[in-house]
């Protein structure tokens, strides 16, 4: 690992965008309080990637990745949820840990819930998401889903890849998406959103629908933490028996 202790660094391979990167967007150095670089993949437009399924491009990711790693990361993740196809590939040709995408939460997530509660996931593009992109990081093939495609702004504005956004219909878009997924799936505990451009509209969708929201950004804020774990100072005057500490926790 190249970062210390308290600062590592996670590298995020971005597609080859133009459009705008607001706050809480993963590709917005705002999001983040600790080290990220970034490196677009020239050639991996977000059509290719979501619509196109990503064909032809595992090379880009791989090499990008590894110019990642030389120039510092710790860890690498991605601009896109769809890239959990490559989960595996890229996993196994760099030397660093790999998280490709929010999706990689949902097995997590439906443990935490009661077992009649079941996750539900908001993608850009459900036609595109298949059961592919589910299996390769263990998503069960009947997740509910739901999407923001067909809407006034969000999916064509950034499969598009349009040069402005209109954020206000964005964020419609997804409160929408979310909202008509919960009325399709009652039984739904939590949410993940899988694309990593959804973040902004995360606590609009939570206090709307009044579940817990999982994002890229709560992936790799865990990702990072385990790259790089907090360091606490241990130093105590004296020594402290169990009965100090039960006192301390019961006065706490």
């Amino acid at each position: 690992m190249t970062g210390s202790a308290d600062s590592a660094t996670v590298g995020v391979l971005m597609l080859d965008t133009q459009f705008p990167r607001i706050h809480g967007d993963i590709g917005n150095e705002r999001t983040w309080d600790f080290p990220v670089l970034f490196k677009r993949v020239k050639g991996a437009p977000p059509d290719q990637v979501v619509y196109g399924q990503g064909v032809g491009t595992l090379p880009l990711f791989i090499e990008a990745a590894n110019q990642l790693v030389r120039e510092g990361a710790d860890g690498i993740t991605t601009g896109c949820g769809f890239l959990a196809l490559f989960q595996d590939e890229i996993a196994s040709a760099v030397s660093v840990p790999v998280a490709t995408s929010s999706l990689m939460q949902v097995p997590i997530v439906a443990r935490m819930i009661p077992s009649d509660r079941r996750v539900g996931i908001v993608t850009i593009s459900a036609k595109s998401l298949t059961p592919a992109h589910l299996a390769k990081v263990g998503v069960p093939a009947d997740t509910p889903i739901g999407t923001t495609e067909g809407k006034r702004e969000f999916t064509r504005a950034i499969l598009e890849d349009e040069p402005n956004l209109d954020v206000e219909a964005s964020r419609l878009d997804n409160l929408e998406a979310a909202q008509e997924l919960i009325a399709q799936y009652p039984d739904l505990g939590a949410l993940v959103l899988e694309c990593t451009n959804m973040t902004p509209y995360a606590k609009d969708i939570r206090q709307a629908t009044g579940l817990p929201v999982f994002t890229v950004e709560s992936l790799i804020r865990w990702f990072q933490r385990g790259l790089a774990p907090a360091a606490y100072d241990m130093k105590l005057e004296g020594a402290v028996n169990t009965s100090d500490q039960t006192a301390l926790v019961q006065r706490h």
